[in-house]
């Protein structure tokens, strides 16, 4: 089991690391560069240009990785059709604002549609070809689950779209979304080794990607993720949190995610109440302390460390 833990890590890091050199300076000589919104941050503008689309890396790593023991650990599966489903929408989303200079990429009928349609085909296989089944572990509460009949499958679509949008309200800061992600990977390896689930190898290849991405991605980034990279990651979150019968415990290790998604659902509510004054400087959330002068490492920083501690706090109780 160890072996295939160590060897899953190195494979997926090799392969986002070897790649990377390669793969920058193409997408930067194609001019793939990410727009800078002019009313974001302005530390910002100076990235106008930076690459995008980097989340290839990570969907590179992931998948070479996984593939090779996938015959053995068939519950792997799933979780590559989510986080790849994901990813795809992702790309096509970054391939229409960067290379066909839609500035808006998909609308947001397509990309949604897009994203119940993978999610769909993923409820298809959770619930005919494995026994996993719908019901979910209550948080802090030893052998006990909740089961809400046909209300699981609503349910699990709007845990599976909102842990991927989090992730991608999330991925805003260099290394951001990457080093929380990878902290809940960790997380989810323990669990998945410990609970004998089956799904170890993926968890541990996205750990293993995303430690060879970070090193293009830390401040000053020289790739972006992406949709590609963000959607996918949400994918998998998702996709891991339901293969461990865990989905609720992801408001709780993926913390980071759920603020960002309700500091933006806020600032947009309370805009609208209070007649265009704001709750925050600017959200999500990050770019709130970004605002107050926070730096980029110091937030991301922060946002890791918050996520670790969840994590660990989880692991206190299973």
């Amino acid at each position: 089991m160890n072996r295939i833990v160590i060897t899953a890590i190195f494979i997926s890091f090799a392969v986002s690391a070897f790649l990377g050199p390669i793969m920058i300076p193409g997408l930067r000589r194609l001019k793939i560069g990410q727009t800078v919104r002019e009313d974001g941050p302005s530390a910002h503008l100076s990235k106008n240009g930076t690459p995008t689309m980097g989340g290839l890396l990570i969907l590179m790593g992931v998948t070479t990785s996984t593939l090779i023991f996938v015959r053995d650990y068939p519950n792997t599966i799933p979780v590559l059709l989510l986080t790849m489903g994901f990813g795809m929408i992702g790309l096509l989303d970054d391939y229409i604002k960067v290379v066909c200079r839609r500035s808006l990429g998909l609308t947001v009928f397509q990309k949604l549609a897009g994203q119940i349609g993978v999610t769909a085909v993923f409820a298809w296989y959770l619930t005919r070809y494995t026994d996993v089944g719908l019901k979910m572990r209550i948080p802090f509460l030893e052998n006990c689950f909740l089961d809400l009949g046909n209300v699981n499958i609503l349910l699990l679509f709007l845990i599976v779209l909102g842990t991927a949008n989090g992730v991608n309200f999330t991925d805003g800061l260099d290394g951001l979304a990457g080093s929380v992600t990878m902290i809940v990977a960790v997380f989810f390896t323990v669990v998945a080794v410990g609970t004998g689930s089956g799904i170890e190898p993926v968890t541990c290849s996205v750990v293993g990607a995303l430690m060879g991405f970070l090193l293009f991605n830390v401040h000053p980034a020289a790739v972006f993720m992406g949709d590609t990279g963000s959607l996918a990651l949400g994918g998998f979150v998702a996709a891991c949190g339901y293969m461990l019968q865990m989905p609720l415990y992801i408001a709780i290790v993926g913390i980071v995610y759920l603020t960002e998604v309700v500091s933006v659902i806020l600032q947009v509510c309370w805009f609208k109440i209070s007649g265009g004054r704001r709750l925050f400087r600017m959200a999500p959330l990050h770019h709130h302390f970004e605002l107050k002068g926070w730096s980029e490492t110091k937030i991301t920083a922060w946002f890791t460390i918050i996520t670790t501690l969840a994590c660990l706090a989880v692991l206190g109780t299973l």
